[in-house]
């Protein structure tokens, strides 16, 4: 196109025929954004994506089902919200994309303790403890609160595009699945895999309740550390009645008993939950007796020389150490079996009975090892799951594990020398940190003289997740869903058997997730389901007071089930027994279980009330998404509900993705100031950059989001709309009549891009299927910048400026353009929603929304690797002749490349075969071009292009006032003197059309 310095007789510019659009280089997406979610809500009565739903079903399509792990209803939605709901769109979209019938229903989660705490605060503030507000009031108020959210993370996710079916969404407090998860419950009741069982259990003082495997999580804490001695009772008298030692001394010198079994613990405050001591079978254990103590220290010791201490052998030098014992001498070895303890406060409160002067045996238990500590485990069976299980296993009964510690983490009243005392505080400032209860301990071991040594240690240790705040094991009765006792319902086979089962015939992305769930279900404990608090879904059932064992009558579970069906979860709570009952049962028989189910049973029972009994979806589910953290809770909950209730998984595949950190790759934290809002991101720049971020990264890791990176993503995505908008223009006008509709008639550059359209295809919809998404965006954004803009765009813009519409290579890449148009806007749709949307209807204003598309079929004619080698080897070429030139042009020899006529020494044949019936002058950007066989050692060559070598010559003629080409021809066409005779046919016809 000549420029203002060129004087002609006549201006051409009006004659070239340019990219015309209204589709804007910026995207002005925060406000472009509304508007075209606007006119998707406007589709149908569920917007487009019931607009979508009834196209595809109208074709027949295959259903494919989505089902919606539950956020919780509980504040704005952050980051990882973002990025969780927008995988799930970028499933729902390309199914839908790929021609199926996606049936996608958001829900949420509502019951549980966030929502219970949030609440308890807005009555502090008004002065009403929780205890003083009626209980109805206060569910009541929760499920405002929750209702509120939902809404408000609603708005929220459909902001970002989000399709689904947002006017039937779930939630977990609704009535109708209130009553479905009471209903699951009793399927497990009445098959037999419920029981009730006293046993400690983790315990959170702070919330007030026990918590499931799935609840808990581990941080670094600092934990006192003490030395106990336990002195030494009874003994075997045929063991022990006299010493090896030449002065035959009694092992035991009994009386006085000097000597102790010495335990290790990072828990003083369950020493008075004591009740034996575990020692290993494998290990060797010895007597020491101490001679000599450390001289000069800070304090006195608080052994003493001729302490008779038992520990492991393998261990005694970190007890001595840790004693301050300077020396010792190994006086025997020593088999724990039969040996019998006193209390190390026994002295203070001799009873055995309402104080501490049981006996306390040893007990030889697996679990105990000489890998830390003294090689004896200080035992309190209501404290600790292995303490409970060798406690049994020995012949010991329930009835003798002792009650210590209440429900709001203090000793009991009754416990000897410490009633009261906090273990951890669950009031004030001091909330969640533990209280006087270890130092009291401490204090009395000292005075009783039976603390050997202290100290402190940084180790991992359960918290809550919800509350952050240490938890306790705890002996209370709980009910439990049993994991290993075979079920009639399930062919005979445990839960534990069916779910690993289940996990075997699952697909996992990526495939891991299987061994990290499988190995977690392998393991796992019983399912304590039970739950002490106010906000949730109640285990509605009686309970025979005489027997222990829940009613099962069907008459019965009927009632409460239509109860909470019509009433919600507080008919269970507010209406009397005998509307129950009926008059079949005497309520003074019966306890009425008042304790509300684990959330994850809530959570973990969705599918029965949102796939179930519907006729536009099934179950098993397709696929569930979720973050790698529910391996252990929801993928879990859900396996397991459904496991045994239907024996085989509510899921048919399992996605997982990673965590998002800050760019640095920490976690975000409100108070590192660290973390990125989505809709921070959706105001500023628009939710389309948070979703070509998603589509980029790896999700199966963990991210990475900041500033910075999202820098990167704008532009890149700044890169996709230019090549958008450069389409739309270039195809400004096409229609049916300029189409080349015989693939012998392109010419080998639209055929080489007609392969890579064939190439871009399979890997396309194989990487959707696969839910691969950065392996649709990354090469799609290659092939954009790359085989398009770089080659494509680049070579064939002369063409399309210059050459005459009629023209069969303009038509040909023309129709090439309409082909890649076809095929990027529905390829690109499923991640970069909003643009493509709005490319197409910009195109096509009348043809509907670009979403209703699906994924046209590829020709396999248009595969061509003949053409695919050829340019390859074209593009070495041209690689050496653009570094050649770019030397001219630095220079100054040449201004551009329009200038420049090279000539081109190839010297492998098919390297020169390759521009066999290509203008090498159009690929190189050049005026002229010649290629010559054979090599040229002066001239400018690379060394990783072997064989090719350029002259970079200038080129000769006169420059076409309308192309700028620089040839011999111009002039030869009296009609046009300034013009080449390509321009010249092409002006002639221009005219043709605006002649007056």
């Amino acid at each position: 196109m000549a420029d203002d310095a060129t004087t002609t007789a006549r201006d051409y510019r009006e004659t070239v025929f340019l990219p015309d659009t209204p589709f804007p280089m910026r995207g002005g997406l925060p406000k472009k954004e509304p508007e075209i979610l606007e006119g998707w809500a406007a589709l149908s009565d569920k917007g487009l994506y019931g607009a979508v739903r009834a196209a595809r079903q109208a074709a027949g399509a295959p259903l494919f089902v989505l089902h919606d792990g539950p956020p919780y209803a509980n504040g704005a939605i952050h980051i990882g919200h973002a990025l969780n709901k927008t995988l799930k769109d970028f499933v729902v979209r390309s199914r839908f994309a790929l021609g199926y019938d996606v049936d996608y229903v958001p829900g949420w989660d509502c019951h549980g303790l966030p929502i219970e705490w949030k609440i308890e605060e807005e009555f502090r503030a008004k002065g009403r403890r929780k205890d003083e507000v009626p209980a109805a009031e206060f569910r009541e108020r929760c499920r405002e609160y929750a209702a509120h959210w939902i809404e408000a993370q609603k708005v929220e996710f459909q902001r970002l595009g989000v399709l689904g079916d947002w006017w039937n969404r779930y939630a977990t407090m609704d009535y109708g699945s209130e009553a479905t998860i009471v209903a699951e419950f009793h399927k497990f009741a009445q098959t037999g895999q419920l029981y009730r069982g006293s046993k400690p259990v983790m315990w959170s003082p702070v919330e007030r309740t026990a918590l499931a495997d799935a609840e808990i999580e581990y941080h670094d804490h600092v934990s006192p550390t003490v030395w106990v001695k336990f002195p030494v009772k009874a003994y075997d008298e045929d063991r022990y009645a006299v010493s090896g030692a030449a002065a035959g001394d009694n092992v035991f010198r009994l009386p006085p008993n000097d000597a102790s079994v010495v335990i290790w613990t990072t828990t003083p405050w369950t020493i008075p939950a004591n009740r034996a001591i575990s020692f290993g079978p494998k290990v060797e254990y010895g007597l020491y007796e101490v001679e000599a103590l450390e001289e000069n220290l800070e304090f006195a010791p608080w052994s003493k020389v001729g302490d008779r201490l038992i520990v492991a052998d393998k261990l005694a030098e970190d007890v001595r150490q840790a004693a301050k014992v300077a020396k010792w001498r190994r006086a025997e070895p020593v088999d724990p079996t039969g040996l019998i303890c006193a209390h190390p406060l026994a002295q203070f409160e001799p009873d055995p009975h309402g104080g501490y002067g049981f006996d306390v045996p040893l007990l030889a238990g697996e679990h105990v090892t000489d890998d830390a500590g003294t090689g004896f485990v200080h035992t309190a069976p209501g404290h600790g799951a292995d303490d409970y299980l060798v406690w049994l296993k020995s012949g010991y009964s329930l009835d003798a594990i002792p009650d210590t510690v209440d429900p709001d983490g203090a000793y009991f009243a009754h416990v000897p020398l410490f009633g009261g005392l906090k273990v951890i505080e669950t009031e004030g400032k001091k909330a969640g940190k533990f209280g006087p209860a270890n130092g009291a301990v401490m204090d009395k071991l000292i005075e009783a003289g039976n603390l050997l040594a202290r100290g402190r240690v940084e180790h991992s240790y359960p918290h809550s997740w919800r509350s952050k705040a240490p938890v306790i094991f705890r002996n209370t009765p709980q009910w439990f869903i049993r994991m290993d006792q075979p079920v009639p319902t399930l062919g005979g086979k445990t839960l534990r058997e069916t779910a690993v089962k289940a996990i075997a015939d699952t697909a996992f992305h990526p495939d891991a997730g299987r061994n990290r769930i499988g190995a977690m279900v392998e393991t796992r404990p019983d399912w304590l389901i039970s739950r002490q608090r106010a906000w949730g879904t109640p285990l509605a059932m009686f309970v025979d007071k005489e027997t222990g064992v829940p009613l099962m009558d069907e008459a019965v579970n009927r009632r409460i089930l239509d109860a909470i069906q019509e009433g919600g979860a507080d008919a269970w709570f507010t209406r009397p027994d005998e509307d129950f009952l009926g008059g079949d049962h005497d309520p003074a028989q019966y306890e009425k279980v008042v304790d509300i189910l684990d959330v994850w049973f809530d959570s973990g029972s969705t599918h029965a009330f949102t796939l179930e009994g519907r006729n536009d979806s099934r179950s098993p589910a397709d696929l569930y998404l979720e973050g790698s953290d529910q391996h252990r809770g929801w993928f879990q909950s859900s396996l397991l509900e459904s496991c045994g209730t239907r024996g085989r998984a509510p899921y048919k595949g399992v996605l997982t993705h990673g965590f998002t950190q800050d760019e640095n790759g920490e976690k975000m934290s409100k108070s590192k100031g660290n973390t990125v809002e989505p809709q921070a991101i959706t105001k500023e720049s628009g939710a389309e950059i948070l979703r070509l971020w998603a589509a980029m990264v790896d999700y199966s890791e963990d991210q990475r989001i900041g500033k910075t990176i999202l820098a990167t993503t704008t532009d890149a995505y700044r890169k996709l709309r230019n090549t958008t908008r450069y389409l739309l223009g270039a195809l400004a006008g096409f229609d049916e009549a300029e189409r080349v509709t015989d693939y012998a008639d392109f010419p080998p550059l639209e055929k080489y891009v007609l392969h890579r359209l064939w190439e871009l295809d399979a890997q396309v919809k194989a990487a959707y299927e696969a839910y691969r998404f950065s392996d649709v965006i990354r090469p799609l954004i290659d092939f954009c910048q790359g085989d398009l803009s770089a080659l494509f765009f680049d070579i064939r813009k002369d063409s399309l400026y210059c050459d005459a519409p009629t023209a069969l290579r303009r038509r040909a890449y023309r129709t090439v353009l309409d082909y890649v148009f076809e095929r990027l806007t529905v390829w690109l749709s499923p991640l970069t929603c909003f643009t493509m949307e709005e490319a197409w209807t910009t195109r096509f204003p009348d043809a509907g929304s670009n979403v209703l598309r699906v994924m046209p079929e590829t020709p396999a004619a248009w595969r061509n690797d003949a053409e695919a080698a050829r340019w390859a080897k074209v593009e070495a070429v041209t690689s050496v002749v653009t570094a050649a030139l770019e030397v001219e042009r630095r220079e100054k020899r040449i201004g551009s490349a329009l200038e420049a006529a090279p000539v081109v020494h190839i010297a492998e044949p098919d390297l020169l075969a390759a521009f066999d019936g290509v203008d090498a002058a159009e690929v190189f950007r050049t005026s002229q071009a010649t290629l010559v066989a054979g090599t040229a050692s002066a001239a400018f060559a690379l060394d990783e292009i072997k064989g090719v070598a350029v002259e970079p010559k200038l080129a000769e003629g006169k420059k076409c006032a309308r192309s700028w080409r620089i040839l011999p021809e111009v002039g030869t066409d009296p009609r046009y003197p300034e013009l080449s005779l390509r321009d010249a046919e092409a002006v002639a016809w221009w005219d043709s059309q605006h002649a007056v």
